[in-house]
């Protein structure tokens, strides 16, 4: 039998760093290398933690001032220091993983939604071993062209649609105003976690904040398996 009763959600989407992982070692040690190889001062560790969620491009313009054509290069160099060097140097969130074998346990379709490239996304669930969990592995294109949150919300909802998922009450968990802000662009609740990189004032206009993974089987309709 289901070790978890029925969700009140028909479907869930995740967002991947600072709410499944804390990815923000590898990711902000292959901005500084980024940084020295364009011969710029590297920001402090506080500034560098601020690229960590939304898209880097976004990021790029806002926080470095890069224009298009700087973008494309210092993207470039990134992408293949963080590939190589910095995409495992990170941690699962304790309690993480008990919450997404929950949700499948219960038949609830999943999908990741997060701004990073859907290749780096999925080697870190698979690193992890959480890929089985999910139906969909929805994130930024490869080629960034696919990067804002409420296209990859958009994306991923016409993914699970397509497998034929109840997308009558969806709901998105994250740890960003980019996840709260993007969800709500289709309509989507959300329910923040603290545990993330976001600031609290960033949780305005979520369903619900919660605090601990307990919490958030708590929002989720969820029950723990049984020991």
């Amino acid at each position: 039998m289901p070790a978890v009763t029925p969700s009140r959600f028909s479907a869930v989407l995740f967002d991947l760093d600072g709410t499944i992982v804390d990815s923000a070692p590898g990711i902000t040690s292959s901005l500084g290398w980024m940084y020295e190889q364009l011969g710029l001062p590297v920001p402090p560790p506080a500034e560098l933690l601020r690229w960590v969620g939304p898209p880097i491009l976004d990021s790029m313009r806002d926080l470095a001032g890069f224009d298009p054509e700087q973008s494309v290069r210092a993207l470039d160099i990134y992408r293949e220091h963080y590939l190589h060097t910095g995409v495992f140097d990170a941690q699962v969130y304790p309690g993480v993983p008990e919450v997404l074998r929950a949700i499948h346990e219960a038949g609830i379709p999943l999908s990741l939604a997060t701004s990073k490239p859907e290749t780096p996304a999925r080697m870190i669930l698979d690193h992890f071993g959480l890929s089985p969990y999910f139906d969909e592995f929805t994130g930024a294109s490869d080629d960034e062209t696919r990067s804002s949150k409420d296209a990859v919300v958009e994306e991923a909802l016409r993914r699970l649609a397509r497998d034929g998922a109840d997308l009558d009450r969806p709901v998105l968990v994250g740890d960003r105003h980019h996840d709260v802000e993007g969800a709500a662009a289709h309509g989507v609740p959300t329910i923040f976690v603290t545990w993330g990189y976001g600031a609290p004032a960033e949780h305005a206009g979520a369903r619900a904040v919660v605090d601990t993974t307990d919490e958030l089987f708590e929002a989720l309709a969820l029950r723990r398996r049984a020991a």
